[in-house]
């Protein structure tokens, strides 16, 4: 069995559901994984807002704009009386349910339960087109199978228990609909997985139902060699090993989010990246091989901050570096870079919402300097220690570029610059003419 999953945007009108439906009504048996409807999440967490904001008003006006847009499509999406009926009746019961939260205390709690009804709505839409259209087609409640555990993260266990039980109660079902992103917490509550959304559902139920593939539909052609908003000339990578896809995930490439696909890389199962306005293109296929000796891509994230942490008493003093990650431990603030010397250190965050404090504790064991508005450069392939050669390759498209910090050695799938945000346009360009464009 596949497991597909389709973003807002192949969502998004009832055209792109019908387009949907098409795609996965072939025949096989499989289970589809939708997001709720583009911009939907977006007015729900603005509506939320004016209900936090104590403006019932406010939150009512968009309510209502949001109910008008869904209503539009249903003529669009259902030729039968029938089914048109159900259409309006779903979306009367879910826009009355938020309606509902605008006369109590609103908290966290009522907030991501107004987030889940974009998923419930959508699903509920393509789940009735295609029982309109004949197919065997049947719901998957997420809140029935998806839980974390107290630690906020997915409970494996719980998730293929309740999951295959699901699934035996439709032995008959050709296409099992459900919902990315939401899910229950270990107290029971509606909550959601943030990190990942979509994806990371398809990946946790692909390794419980040990699929033989999950696909991630989105509007692009699979994940790109470089920044196409940014870079001339990319195009599509064929096949990443899983580390590779993390790294780039993480180091900018947004097609991804980088923890969502660990599920599937450690079920083995391969991640293909499709188009749905393009659905014949190859895509990307992620999975546990490595082409040897190839560079495959190159990725950039903004708004770097460098820290670099100088201490003349660090010369052979044990316990220096746990004491400067401690501090940055104690604050939350993740660390996306480090270099050490014999008197010094130097890192990169992403996360400023502490820096000021930071930067207070750290003067405790030495001279601190910042550098704001930093980018990282990420170029990520066969980088193995033992391929001579392959770091120069990334190295001299740097040549005319002010380098802050190198990373190589932590990983055997990247290396990695620090540098001027001014500079990234050229950066990126430089490494594409070299590294995939220099044939």
């Amino acid at each position: 069995m596949k497991v597909l999953k389709f973003g807002g945007t192949s969502v998004g009108s009832a055209q792109r559901m019908k387009e949907v439906a098409k795609l996965i009504t072939d025949g096989e048996k499989k289970i589809v994984v939708l997001s709720a409807m583009s911009g939907t999440t977006n007015t729900l967490v603005e509506i939320s807002d004016y209900l936090y904001k104590k403006n019932p008003e406010g939150a009512n006006e968009m309510i209502n704009k949001l109910e008008a847009k869904y209503k539009k499509h249903i003529d669009e999406l259902f030729a039968t009386a029938e089914y048109k009926q159900k259409g309006l009746e779903v979306i009367k019961s879910h826009f009355d349910y938020i309606r509902s939260y605008t006369k109590d205390l609103f908290t966290l709690f009522e907030e991501k339960v107004v987030l889940a009804q974009g998923e419930l709505i959508s699903t509920a839409l393509v789940n009735f087109y295609l029982q309109e259209c004949g197919v065997k087609s049947v719901m998957l409640p997420a809140l029935e199978y998806m839980r974390t555990d107290k630690n906020a993260e997915p409970d494996p266990v719980y998730i293929k228990d309740k999951l295959l039980a699901q699934l035996d109660l439709y032995p008959e079902a050709e296409i099992y609909i459900t919902q990315g992103f939401i899910c229950r917490n270990a107290y029971g509550e509606i909550d959601n997985l943030q990190r990942g959304g979509s994806d990371y559902t398809a990946s946790l139920i692909g390794a419980a139902v040990n699929a033989s593939e999950i696909q991630i539909w989105t509007d692009i052609d699979g994940m790109h060699n470089n920044d196409p908003r940014v870079v001339d000339k990319t195009s599509p990578v064929r096949q990443l090993h899983f580390e590779e896809a993390a790294e780039l995930a993480y180091f900018g490439a947004k097609i991804l989010h980088p923890t969502c696909i660990q599920p599937a890389k450690y079920a083995n199962i391969p991640v293909r990246l499709l188009n749905t306005l393009d659905p014949t293109a190859p895509g990307t296929l992620i999975c546990n091989e490595t082409e040897k000796e190839k560079i495959k891509a190159v990725a950039a994230k903004d708004d770097i901050t460098a820290i670099k942490i100088k201490s003349s008493r660090m010369l052979l003093a044990h316990g220096f570096l746990r004491k400067v990650f401690e501090i940055f431990e104690s604050y939350q603030t993740p660390i996306d870079m480090i270099c050490t010397s014999e008197v010094g250190v130097s890192v990169s965050v992403d996360n400023t919402k502490h820096l000021n404090e930071i930067l207070d504790d750290l003067k405790k064991y030495g001279t601190v300097t910042v550098d704001k508005d930093m980018c990282i450069i990420c170029v990520v392939g066969d980088l193995d220690w033992e391929n001579v050669g392959f770091e120069a390759k990334a190295l001299d498209a740097m040549r005319n570029i002010p380098v802050r910090m190198i990373s190589f050695g932590g990983s055997n799938y990247n290396i990695s610059f620090l540098i001027r945000e001014c500079d990234k346009k050229i950066a990126l360009q430089s490494l594409s003419d070299l590294l995939f464009n220099d044939k």
